[in-house]
Order: structure tokens, then sequence, then C-alpha cells
């Protein structure tokens, strides 16, 4: 039996909901209910997969369109409320807003013989541990990929930068300050001042962002018992195209002397072409609704990094929402805007499936 088309209400209702559930990482369950029950209601093939993602699935054909979201945050929870036409709530913009539009769309679009729309609400993309997206990588082969990210409504996103997270930690016996030991602090100081340095020297003949290494120290933590004094810190690395990573990490163990370091969260930088059938659908969706699409390539990881090197399909990022609002106390999205990123996604998914 057919379904009416879903309307303007009900996705903004669809959203509402997804953001009053609040699910950082490794608590999306109840979010993930949530949207199997909806997407049931839309008439998609609804289920929770063994890594305890929201899968939809429109159709049974053997060319797989996949619009693949994540449906957690990064913590700390904003009050859900309307102010005009913005919803205000974490995940409006990272990434719910996108994951609900693909959710419309996609059940506005249709499915055509001999396609298979799947819509995936993934868990754990903000902990650097994609289980929800790894899971998919040997059970899927997409035909094309569209990554549900905040890109703005006429903007697509080609490229995202690479990471690379750093715990340095050192533990020495306690000497006295008036020694001439160096303290545990001194030494975790001075190998961040390295970093810095070998950092700038890196940079210096690349002028773009996007070519560049950047650190952060996203954490630093130094205490004693009586008898033996730590220092730990947390450093973030986002890696520029063709970059050798394990040249860095050996570089860094040199910086670090006696100091322990462990390393996570590794992967690379990606690009994806933009002469492919999936980007001209999207050029032609966006000129429909009055614009010109214009590229983007981000600073952060997605999802995108994860799954692209491997299924080596048309892909890119699509989404409502301002970036800048990503994880942000103000984090919150324009309705209308919402909804002419479903528009756009509709008439994409229709092109595609010609």
């Amino acid at each position: 039996m057919s379904r009416p088309t879903p309307s303007d209400a009900q996705a903004e209702a669809l959203l509402t909901g997804l953001v009053q559930r609040y699910s950082p990482s490794t608590q999306e369950r109840p979010a993930v209910a949530y949207l199997v029950n909806q997407m049931a209601d839309l008439g998609y093939a609804a289920q929770i997969d063994g890594a305890g993602n929201a899968v939809g699935v429109l159709g049974d054909g053997d060319r797989i369109l996949l619009l693949l979201g994540h449906i957690d945050t990064v913590p700390g929870y904003i009050d859900v409320h309307r102010e005009g036409t913005r919803l205000y709530g974490r995940g409006t913009v990272d990434a719910k807003g996108p994951l609900a539009a693909f959710t419309i769309a996609a059940a506005r679009a249709g499915v055509r013989p001999g396609w298979r729309i799947v819509v995936v609400g993934a868990v754990e993309e903000e902990a650097a541990t994609s289980k929800g997206a790894r899971f998919l990588l040997p059970r899927l082969a997409p035909t094309a990929v569209v990554i549900g990210e905040p890109s703005g409504w006429d903007r697509v996103t080609v490229g995202y930068k690479g990471r690379l997270l750093v715990d340095y930690a050192l533990a020495r016996p306690i000497g006295h300050t008036a020694g001439p030991e160096r303290s545990v602090c001194d030494a975790a100081f001075t190998f961040w001042a390295s970093v810095q340095d070998h950092v700038e020297a890196y940079n210096a003949s690349r002028r773009r962002m996007f070519d560049q290494l950047s650190p952060s120290l996203r954490g630093m933590h130094a205490e004693d018992d009586g008898f033996t004094e730590t220092a730990a810190l947390m450093l973030g690395f986002r890696l520029p195209p063709e970059f050798d990573i394990d040249a860095l990490q050996t570089a860094l163990s040199s910086m670090a002397g006696e100091a322990q370091l462990g390393f996570r969260g590794r992967e690379p930088a990606f690009r994806a072409a933009k002469d492919t059938f999936l980007v001209r659908a999207f050029i032609k969706a966006i000129e429909a609704e009055g614009k010109r699409l214009q590229f983007k390539v981000k600073s952060g990881t997605s999802d995108m990094n994860v799954v692209g090197p491997v299924w080596n399909c048309p892909i890119l990022a699509y989404g409502p929402g301002n970036s800048a609002l990503d994880h942000t106390p103000q984090e919150h999205i324009d309705l209308d805007t919402y909804r002419r990123a479903i528009a756009v996604l509709a008439r994409a998914l229709v092109d595609l499936q010609e």
C-alpha cells in the first residue's frame, strides 16, 4: 500500500523528536529506536543492526544509494526549543539535521525498479571509533554514497582532513623543587613546544589550511602522590592529504624522550572526485532551487574518511546546517534551510535513479 508523501510538518516533527532524544556517543539507543519506528511509519523496512545503527531500506534492487548519517552527538545537553525558524538542541546541525533530511527526502523521492535506497543513522561517529560505519564496510557495496554532515543546503563537501590522537604520559619519582631535575610539567611543556616547532617547519611552504598539519592541545593533567609525579597531555592532529602518518609518529616518539606515547583515532585524509554522476545530480538539484553549487573541504573528519577509500565509489557529504555551530553551546538549525535541503536531496535522488 502506498503511503502519502511526508509533509513539512512531519519533517520538522521528525527532527525535533530526534534532537529531544539526547544521544552522546555510546548512548544512542533511545534515538535509534525512535528513528527506526519513524522510518517504519514512512514505509521503510527498518531495523536496528548488529552495531546498533538505525537502518531503513526502500526497494530491493541491486544498485544501492546509501545515505549514511550519524545519530550520535558530542556531550553537552542543550534545551530543545524554537526561536522563530531556529530549532535549538544538541545535534540539530551535527548531524541529526542531515540525518532527518535523508529520511524525509528518500521517502518523498521513492525508489525506482533496480534500485535500493538505504538510510543509516550510524553510531559512535563522534567517538573516533566510527563503530557504525565500520560495521557496514564488509556488508554493503554501494553504487553511490552521501554522507550526512552539515554543508549548507547549497554546498557539498568533497574532502576531509585526517586525524591522529596522541596520549602523552610521564611519571618520575618526586625530587626537591630546588634540585637540578626538571619536573614532569617542565618536560611536558618542552614536548609541546617541540611539537609546535615541528609543525611550523612542516607548514612553512604550505599556504592553504587544508594542506597544513594542524595540532591542538586538547587536555592536560598533573599530580603527585607524595612519591611519584605524573603529567599527561592529550594532543590532536588534523592531517593534510597524502601525509606520512608513520613519520609523524616516529618524530613525536623522538621528541617525547622517556615519556610514553599512545596513538589512536588514526584516519588518513580523504578527497572525493568532483566529476561523478553523483555530483552532477546535486548540481542540477541545487540549480533547480535557484543557487549554484559550491564545493567545500573541511579541516575535520567524518565517516567519509572511513568508507571512502574502501568502497571507492562516488561519494560526497551533504546536509543542512552551519558547520560553524558544530559542538557549540549555541547549536541550532534554521528550519527553512532544512526544508530546502530536503527538496535538494529529493530531486537528486530522483535524478540518480533515472
